[in-house]
C-alpha cells in the first residue's frame, strides 16, 4: 500500500493551532493561578502577554492554511466550513473579546474591581467550538489529502 499526504503543511498547520490553543487556554490559563506567589494581577499581566502571542500565532496559522485553500480551489468544499467557523470564532475574539479581556485585565491589576460579565465564559465556550471545528477540519483535511493505492484481488492473495 502506498500512501502521501497531498498537503502536509496544511494537515500540521491545524494540528499545531489545535496544540498552541489547547496549551495556553486549557492548561496554562488556569495553571499559572496554581503557582505559589502569583497573585491575581501578576497572573492577569502574564495572561494578557501570553494570549496576546497566541493570538498572533493563531493568526499565522489561519493565514497559512488559507493560502492552500484558494490556490487549490478547494475552498467550496463542506469541510471548509469548519475552518471558516474557526476563523470567525478568531476575528470575534481578536476584535471583541481580548480587547474586552484585556480591559477588565488591566482593571484589575489597577486594583479596580470591575462589574461582573459573562465574557470570560463566552471567550472559552468559543475555544471549545474553535478547537472541535478545527480538529474535525484537520480530520478531514487529513482524508481528502490521503489517497491509498487500492489492494487489487491479485495483491491480496497468496501463492503457495
Amino acid at each position: 500500500m502506498s500512501s502521501k499526504v497531498q498537503s502536509p503543511v496544511s494537515v500540521a498547520s491545524v494540528f499545531l493551532w489545535i496544540g498552541f490553543v489547547c496549551a495556553i487556554s486549557f492548561m496554562e490559563a488556569w495553571l499559572k493561578f496554581r503557582a505559589p506567589g502569583i497573585t491575581l494581577p501578576l497572573g492577569l499581566g502574564i495572561g494578557r502577554l501570553v494570549f496576546g502571542a497566541l493570538n498572533k500565532v493563531e493568526w499565522v496559522f489561519a493565514l497559512s492554511l488559507l493560502f492552500p485553500l484558494l490556490s487549490v480551489r478547494r475552498f467550496m468544499k463542506a469541510s471548509t466550513l469548519l475552518y471558516l467557523l474557526a476563523i470567525i470564532i478568531l476575528i470575534v475574539q481578536s476584535l471583541w473579546m481580548l480587547p474586552t479581556l484585556d480591559a477588565r485585565a488591566e482593571m484589575y491589576i489597577q486594583g479596580i474591581t470591575p462589574p461582573r460579565s459573562n465574557i470570560h465564559f463566552y471567550y472559552v465556550g468559543a475555544e471549545f467550538v474553535k478547537v472541535a471545528s478545527l480538529f474535525i477540519y484537520a480530520i478531514t483535511l487529513f482524508k481528502q489529502n490521503h489517497s491509498r493505492t487500492p489492494f487489487t484481488q491479485e495483491s491480496t492473495q497468496r501463492t503457495y
